[in-house]
């Protein structure tokens, strides 16, 4: 798995407390702008979380490659839907490598790691075979080499397990952005979308500090919503590790 931030909104504290200064100041836009200097940024930013007025930070983006995870990652991170997505094709990208990630529980325990290497295996040669065979139907029928391949892939793809790796760009506002960590940082969601969120958690905080302070699961800022469905092991101490981290090595 790798997760890179390729791009974000500049000065984007700055920005979000111009926006919300904005809202009661009779200023224009960019002497508000340029009068603003980090501190005053900060206390703005304060202020706005102290009360709950979240929506200024809407006007700041981040953009990730997340490259080498699963489809099944896929289909959790796409219910996040005001959040853009550009993903690698299985239509127009053959998937013959089988390249395929392995959950940790089953890559500790060897029976279950053997048939679980087995099936993935038969599962694209399987996807190699569908393809060769309609290939062969497509080009017998006068298609030429490329538009054949393509048509042939993308009908063959459907025996491709979860566990294929697949690769995407994806934009995120930074409202979105705090709930998605409140939800993927947390034990509960699975280990590899929160693996995912931890890292891009990391890049946000080591942008703008002060707007991802507090950011993280349920618990790294108050009491944990869900109840008896809670895990009852609270993560704070490991993502302050996390945010610390990012600073550090920023």
């Amino acid at each position: 798995m790798n997760i890179t931030l390729l791009a974000h909104t500049p000065n984007p504290e700055k920005l979000v407390a111009t926006a919300a200064r904005l809202c009661y100041s009779a200023d224009d836009v960019e002497t508000i702008m340029d009068e603003m200097c980090d501190h005053d940024a900060e206390k703005q930013i304060k202020l706005l979380q102290s009360i709950g007025h979240e929506s200024p930070i809407e006007h700041i983006s981040f953009t990730f490659a997340i490259e080498g995870v699963s489809r099944s990652l896929l289909a959790q991170i796409t219910r996040h839907r005001l959040a853009s997505f550009s993903v690698r094709s299985q239509r127009y990208v053959k998937m013959g490598d089988a390249d395929y990630n392995i959950p940790e529980s089953i890559l500790l325990d060897l029976e279950s790691r053997e048939l679980y290497n087995r099936t993935i295996i038969s599962a694209y040669m399987a996807y190699e075979e569908i393809t060769r065979n309609l290939m062969l139907k497509y080009l017998n029928q006068g298609m030429d080499e490329k538009s054949a391949e393509k048509k042939a892939i993308e009908d063959a793809r459907f025996v491709l397990p979860n566990a294929a790796c697949t690769s995407m760009v994806m934009t995120m506002n930074a409202r979105e952005l705090l709930h998605f960590f409140r939800l993927r940082t947390c034990n509960r969601a699975q280990w590899e979308i929160r693996e995912v969120a931890d890292k891009m958690l990391a890049e946000c905080y080591r942008v703008a500090p002060t707007i991802f302070k507090d950011s993280g699961c349920w618990c790294c800022s108050g009491a944990c919503p869900e109840g008896r469905m809670s895990c009852g092991k609270p993560r704070k101490a490991e993502i302050d590790e996390i945010k610390e981290g990012a600073i550090n090595n920023g």
